[in-house]
């Protein structure tokens, strides 16, 4: 019995053996229309990585968190002021003042990382931090 197990062994490598030397002579797979495929596959990745790029230009990709207390009398820093910007520093500002009976929300819109509205100390530091 083991005999015949080696035996079997013995034949399985070689099998094996005459596999992997015989797709070793003919090289490696190449399918022709893929490599003339292959300019076309590029040049489409390139457009298409472009125009990601370009969608991406308008994305808010800068932003900031700043929290604080509005009021001495509160805390827990409530109150919260965020800039979101895209690559060009536009967007907007918007800040949550908390009260004790109320919270306000503001938006102010942002242009070229400035504001013609005048802005809180909180939300020029928001702009800050999110300004690479």
């Amino acid at each position: 019995m083991d005999i015949a197990l080696a035996c079997l062994a013995i034949l399985l490598a070689v099998i094996a053996i005459v596999v992997s030397v015989t797709n070793a002579r003919k090289g490696p797979r190449r399918d022709e229309s893929s490599e003339d495929a292959l300019p076309e596959d590029v040049v489409g990745l390139r457009q298409e990585v472009a125009a990601l790029r370009a969608e991406a230009g308008d994305a808010f990709k800068h932003l900031a968190v700043v929290r604080y207390d509005a009021f001495g009398d509160m805390g827990g820093h409530l109150s919260w002021s965020i800039a979101l910007l895209d690559g060009a520093g536009h967007g907007i500002v918007l800040t949550s003042i908390h009260g004790r009976s109320e919270a306000r929300t503001y938006a102010k819109s942002i242009s070229g990382w400035t504001c013609e509205q005048q802005l809180s100390p909180e939300e020029e530091e928001a702009i800050t931090h999110a300004r690479p």
